[in-house]
């Protein structure tokens, strides 16, 4: 019986780790690794039209998967509308 109890234990915990937290917020702030951290880039999108949307991939410094989604406004500015974090299973609940 333990090792059934171990085993269910052991998939609903990789279950969860996959699991996303997607925050979708009008002011969200940029985080290391964000396009917009260090403020707006120096190009701007000139050939895009405004309103449009595109996304960025990276790694938090916890191994986590961060997906950004930006749209582009009228001053040719870009700004994060959406941001997913997807937990690595390998690493979740290290605090290094």
């Amino acid at each position: 019986m333990k090792a059934k109890s171990l085993i269910a234990v052991s998939i609903l915990a990789l279950a969860l780790a996959s699991c996303t937290t997607g925050i979708s917020s009008a002011n969200l702030e940029p985080i290391p690794g964000s396009i917009t951290y260090n403020g707006q880039p120096r190009t701007k999108l000139t050939k895009s039209p405004i309103g449009s949307t595109f996304t960025h991939n990276f790694r938090r410094w916890n191994g986590d998967r961060v997906i950004e989604t930006y749209q582009i406004q009228p001053d040719r500015s870009i700004k994060i509308i959406d941001r997913r974090i997807i937990r690595d299973w390998l690493t979740f609940g290290r605090d290094d």
